[in-house]
C-alpha cells in the first residue's frame, strides 16, 4: 500500500475470522475508509486510502508510529 496514492481501492483477503471486526479498526486508527465485504471467491475486504494516513509500526501495525514512544 506505500506505493499506491490518496483514494486508491485496496481489496484485502483475510481468513482470519476476526477480519471483518479488526479491519474496520484499523482504518479507524490509520485514518482510512473501511468499505466492506467483496464479492470474491474467498474473504475480501476493500478499503480506500487517504492522503492523511497515520502510520503504523511495520513490526506491529496495531500500533501508530506517532504514539509508539509512549508504549500504546
Amino acid at each position: 500500500m506505500d506505493g499506491a496514492g490518496p483514494g486508491t481501492v485496496v481489496h484485502v483477503v483475510a481468513t482470519d475470522p476476526a477480519a471483518p471486526l479488526d479491519l474496520p479498526a484499523w482504518c479507524h486508527l490509520t485514518g482510512h475508509t473501511y468499505l466492506g465485504p467483496v464479492p470474491a471467491p474467498r474473504p475480501t475486504y476493500a478499503l480506500r486510502l487517504t492522503a492523511a494516513a497515520r502510520a503504523t509500526r511495520p513490526d506491529a501495525p496495531w500500533h501508530r508510529t506517532d504514539r509508539a514512544d509512549r508504549g500504546d
